[in-house]
């Protein structure tokens, strides 16, 4: 008699997750406790760009993301308290430029890497100009962008690499414009994954990566400025002015806000 193999199923660890994480500079201190504290690699780290880390979740393949939060609520995610990435004004990494005045804005190139953030700029030129572009997505080359379209959305890294005040077009920091919109805060991004996951345990050791993140900021700023090749000012001004890592009351609100608005442009997003 041939023996019939046992097949194992290995299902997901709550306690062992998989986590996607963002290869973007306003990743790094939520992640610098995972990567270099005292208590490093507790999760396996995969990197990535927003929108893949969203399809690793979709697929099964990551358990937890630091995902845009447009995602979360398309894949109705549950979500870690108190942590991800905002902005109260100017974020300085997400900007709408365009050839044609904001009114005439009929097409738009979009950044292949996000997805909250294109739905903002939909947002914005809705509620503000009255205008409902068709989108490209394109690489963040921004005269390869403007080239066949009205208007381009440059997000994360290559948008630190532009210099809003030399470009010879208008210009708009869409976390300023959604303050001007609305009086909030925007959330782009939390950490989410299905319920499970969700645990106590986990949540510390986030909370834990980001204030050992905090603790060591000019180290940071010193390494990803040399990566990067940005002025080491650029990279402080933007980690700890720009953009806020803890989540409290009034983020929350500014991203109930966000998701309302979204779901008048996309009838199906589920809002909790």
């Amino acid at each position: 008699m041939v023996p019939v193999p046992r097949i194992y199923l290995m299902l997901p660890d709550p306690a062992h997750p998989r986590v996607a994480v963002i290869s973007y500079l306003n990743t790094v201190p939520l992640i610098w406790g995972l990567e270099n504290g005292p208590r490093r690699h507790p999760f396996q780290l995969d990197y990535c760009l927003p929108s893949e880390g969203a399809e690793r979740i979709r697929s099964g393949q990551s358990d937890i993301g630091i995902l845009p939060v447009i995602e979360m609520a398309r894949q109705r995610l549950s979500f870690f308290p108190g942590l991800g990435i905002a902005c109260d004004g100017p974020v300085r990494t997400i900007f709408l430029i365009s050839k044609v005045p904001p009114e005439q804005i009929r097409t738009l190139a979009v950044d292949r890497g996000s997805r909250t953030s294109v739905m903002l700029a939909r947002i914005i030129l809705s509620r503000k100009f009255n205008v409902h572009p068709t989108l490209t997505v394109a690489e963040p080359v921004l005269d390869d962008m403007l080239a066949s379209n009205d208007a381009a959305l440059i997000i994360g890294d290559p948008a630190l690499l532009l210099d809003p005040a030399t470009l010879p077009y208008l210009t708009f920091d869409l976390g300023h414009e959604w303050k001007q919109l609305t009086g909030r805060p925007m959330v782009f991004a939390v950490w989410c994954g299905p319920a499970n996951f969700i645990t106590p345990a986990n949540s510390q050791l986030f909370l834990d990566s980001l204030a050992y993140g905090e603790r060591n900021i000019a180290t940071i700023v010193a390494g990803q400025s040399a990566l990067l090749r940005l002025p080491p000012d650029l990279v402080r001004s933007y980690l700890t002015e720009n953009i806020r890592f803890r989540l409290g009351d009034n983020e929350y609100k500014g991203m109930r806000t966000y998701l309302e608005y979204a779901a008048a442009l996309e009838p199906d997003l589920e809002i909790k």
